[in-house]
């Protein structure tokens, strides 16, 4: 049958539909970024370059590191963002922006580096030392009967053990941080206001120490060297102070008596 026979044979009928508004889709407006291959030098503030420098993309697991001359290449995205670090530098982060090449310089971190040297000789908080530190209140001093110093610290702190002959003037008295380190001399290394010294610490007065520290593992060598192999005690003087001016005075006073006469054998007794 042709197409007018089929047609005839079946009933057709309009139907009117409704006006229907047919809205565009939204379109496909993502961007494919080509990724790109980017030359970098890393400088220090000297404008020298810098070895070993960490380079990673932000928020990923890709990245490299400089080489001797402080150059690194790395293919990344063209709006990606490298973290650049490394040892003694303040962290920085640069975009790159569709560039090939970049320059980037490094601050090192002087606040940390003073920290460290500050450390060993004038601040001694004990926030900043990584080693067993033990710390004297010198009220606690102050109440002693004792003048001499370091009979004073006997049972005070930790790990340190004080012996004396029992003598008032305590010139025999030995001091040992954590047992004995060596066959020869085991006495610590004394610090009195920044000066590094093995006697003189008996003459102090006790009325004039601020603070007293011990160190007592190796990390007191790393500042000051092999003297520090026995411990250290740091010692911190009162400074001068602007206001009243205010007199203390205090005195001590020991005696000893023999023990009791003991009658000795003679020759003839002994024999």
């Amino acid at each position: 049958l042709g197409l007018p026979a089929l047609l005839a044979a079946a009933p057709l009928a309009l139907v009117a539909l409704p006006h229907v508004a047919l809205a565009a889709g939204p379109k496909n407006t993502a961007k494919a970024y080509a990724d790109i291959t980017v030359t970098g030098q890393v400088n220090d503030e000297k404008g020298e370059g810098l070895p070993g420098v960490t380079v990673i993309v932000k928020g990923t697991t890709n990245g490299a590191s400089t080489d001797a001359t402080g150059k690194f290449t790395l293919t990344v995205s063209s709006t990606a963002t490298l973290v650049l670090s490394s040892v003694g530098y303040v962290s920085q982060e640069v975009a790159v922006a569709g560039h090939s090449t970049l320059t980037v310089q490094l601050k090192p971190t002087t606040q940390d580096l003073n920290e460290v040297v500050v450390t060993g000789y004038q601040s001694q908080k004990r926030a900043d030392l990584t080693g067993a530190v033990s710390v004297v209140k010198t009220d606690e001093v102050k109440g002693m009967t004792s003048n001499n110093v370091v009979n004073n610290l006997q049972g005070r702190v930790p790990g340190v053990q004080i012996t004396t002959d029992g003598s008032p003037s305590g010139a025999n008295t030995a001091v040992r941080i954590r047992g004995f380190g060596t066959l020869g001399n085991n006495d610590p290394l004394y610090v009195i206001d920044g000066i590094p010294t093995k006697t003189g610490i008996n003459q102090i007065n006790q009325n004039d120490i601020e603070s007293i520290q011990v160190l007592k593992d190796a990390s007191a060598a790393s500042i000051y060297g092999s003297r520090a192999g026995n411990g250290v005690i740091i010692i911190t003087t009162r400074k001068a102070k602007k206001g009243v001016t205010r007199v203390d005075f205090s005195t001590f006073l020991s005696a000893q008596t023999p023990g009791p006469h003991i009658q000795m054998l003679n020759t003839q007794d002994y024999g």
